[in-house]
C-alpha cells in the first residue's frame, strides 16, 4: 500500500489536517515495520498538510492481539525516533478494533484505548457483518464510547444493500472513509461507494 505514499504523488494539501486512521506505529501490525520508516511516512504526510496524527494499529484476534502495553511501547519507540529527528508533530495513539472475540475481551477488561472525546475506531469483518452488530454498537454507546466505523465502503456485502449504511449512521455510528478508496486503490466499486457515501452526507 505504501506505493501510494511516494513523493510527488500528492501535489496539493489535503482537505483535512488530522489523520485518525493510520498504521504508523512500528512493528505491531501490517503497517510500518520500523520507526525510521514511520518517521519518513509522517514527514510525507506533513508535506500534504497533516498537522495531527492519531495512530491506530490493528487490534485483531489471532493476527494482531495488541494490548495497551504493546501499543504504548511501540508508540514510545516512534516518539523517540521523532525526537531524535527533531520532529514535534502532534501525535497520539488509539487503535483500530476488529469487532471480534478479542475485542469483547478487551471491553470486559476495560483495556480499550479511545481517541480524545471517547471516540473509538471499529472495524467490521470483511467477509460478513459482525453477528449482533447493532447491539454491540449500542452497548458501546451506552458505555460512553462514540463508535466510528472504519472504511464502510470496503465492506462488499453492503454495496447491494445501501440502506444499511443509513440504518447504521442513524444509530449514532460515525463513518470514516479511506483516502485510498477515493483514489481507486481498492477497486472501482469501493471508489464508487465512497463517493456515494460522501454525496449522501454520511461521511463524518
Amino acid at each position: 500500500m505504501f506505493s501510494f505514499l511516494r513523493k510527488n504523488k500528492i501535489v496539493e494539501p489535503l482537505f483535512y489536517s488530522t489523520d485518525i486512521h493510520c498504521h504508523l506505529l512500528p512493528a505491531i501490525d501490517d503497517g510500518s515495520q520500523e520507526a525510521t520508516i514511520s518517521v519518513e511516512l509522517i514527514e510525507r504526510m506533513q508535506s500534504w498538510g497533516i498537522k495531527r496524527i492519531i495512530a491506530t494499529p490493528h487490534v485483531t484476534q489471532a493476527s494482531f492481539e495488541n494490548t495497551p502495553e504493546i501499543i504504548a511501547t511501540s508508540f514510545k519507540n516512534l516518539k523517540n525516533e521523532l525526537d531524535r529527528t527533531g520532529n514535534n508533530i502532534d501525535i497520539l495513539y488509539s487503535a483500530e478494533y476488529r469487532m471480534d472475540e478479542f475485542f469483547s475481551e478487551q471491553i470486559e477488561k476495560q483495556q480499550l484505548i479511545p481517541m480524545p472525546g471517547n471516540y473509538l475506531l471499529v472495524e467490521n469483518s470483511f467477509i460478513l457483518e459482525v453477528w449482533d452488530l447493532d447491539n454491540l454498537l449500542f452497548d458501546l454507546n451506552v458505555k460512553g464510547f462514540h463508535p466510528i466505523l472504519a472504511h464502510p465502503e470496503r465492506y462488499f456485502y453492503y454495496h447491494s444493500k445501501k440502506n444499511r449504511y443509513e440504518e447504521l449512521h442513524k444509530a449514532d455510528v460515525l463513518f470514516q472513509i479511506n483516502l485510498l478508496s477515493l483514489a481507486g486503490y481498492y477497486g472501482k466499486e469501493e471508489k464508487k461507494v465512497a463517493e456515494y457515501l460522501l454525496e449522501k452526507g454520511l461521511v463524518d
